[in-house]
């Protein structure tokens, strides 16, 4: 009898223990074996068949002397200049508006903005190419009736960033706004009310109040718009396949294009970690101005 309870006891103990072990069996086996795996990986030369040779730090070696790498970190930066400044103030501006109460139809307007960020991206970025299209894109189509000449969008470094930034900002607006929205529910209303009494215009309570309390959201979306600036994949792919002249290539783009079109499995490898690496370098640095500034 005391065996039996004994046993008993032992499998109720163990029953969590293995409901959790597929998950953390697919865990090790997808995401932890992976990690490592890749990390070795990075100190050879491998094609993914064939047997992996040792090379040490030479590729990343080669990476620092890379231009395209450099050019794609280098693009990276200029197209989160180019739209997540302007993404994060119209996110920050619709949220406030939408987020009053008195507003008729706000939940129409909330969800028509975020829409876009539930579409397929393949099928936007299909669109977007379509309408950027030098011949028949009816962009174009729409100047050239005005008397303006047809702009190769997809032809010119300026066009295709901007024609990418312009998908990016459309797409991710409304995800932003969201969470900016989130934000604004933390806002005690007594302060805005206070403010109020005191005789506090509505430019002042969102300049005074509004700005400072969101500090930490427009953070955490600035970090995210960092980090999806540098990962975007499907848009220049599909949009511009990285040109012209790798002038709209991202670092993801051009690891997926050594691993998978050129077969140098070793070299991607050294390119996505050292790709992790600057993206936790711009996170501290955004985390330490943002620290800076409140001070």
């Amino acid at each position: 009898m005391k065996n039996r309870k004994k046993d008993w006891q032992y499998k109720q103990k163990l029953a969590p223990y293995v409901f959790l072990a597929p998950f953390y069996i697919l865990f090790i086996v997808f995401m932890v074996y992976p990690i490592f795996f890749s990390l070795r990986a990075s100190f050879t030369t491998w094609n993914g068949v064939n047997a992996m040779k040792w090379v040490g730090l030479d590729n990343y070696a080669r990476l620092l002397q890379d231009k395209i790498f450099l050019q794609a970190i280098l693009n990276g930066v200029i197209m989160f200049f180019m739209y997540v400044p302007i993404m994060l103030i119209l996110a920050l501006l619709i949220a406030v508006l939408l987020n009053k109460p008195n507003l008729k139809f706000r939940n129409f307007f909330r969800t028509a903005i975020f829409i876009p960020n539930i579409t397929s991206v393949v099928a936007v970025a299909f669109v977007f190419g379509l309408a950027f299209d030098t011949k028949y894109g009816f962009i174009n189509e729409t100047l050239m009736r005005m008397g303006i000449p047809a702009i190769a969008w997809m032809g010119t470094a300026l066009g295709a960033r901007f024609a990418i930034c312009l998908l990016i900002l459309w797409r991710y607006l409304g995800y932003n706004m969201i969470l900016m929205m989130a934000g604004l529910q933390t806002i005690s209303g007594s302060l805005v009310e206070a403010a109020k009494i005191d005789g506090a215009s509505s430019y002042q309570i969102f300049i005074k109040i509004t700005i400072p309390l969101m500090r930490p959201v427009i953070l955490f979306c600035t970090v995210l718009s960092t980090i999806g600036t540098f990962s975007l994949f499907t848009e220049p792919l599909i949009m511009s396949g990285g040109g012209p002249l790798y002038k709209t290539i991202t670092p993801v783009l051009y690891i997926y294009n050594e691993s998978f079109v050129h077969l140098r499995m070793g070299y991607a490898s050294s390119l996505a970690y050292a790709f992790f690496i600057l993206m936790i370098i711009f996170a501290i640095l955004q985390f330490k101005l943002s620290n800076m500034a409140d001070k």
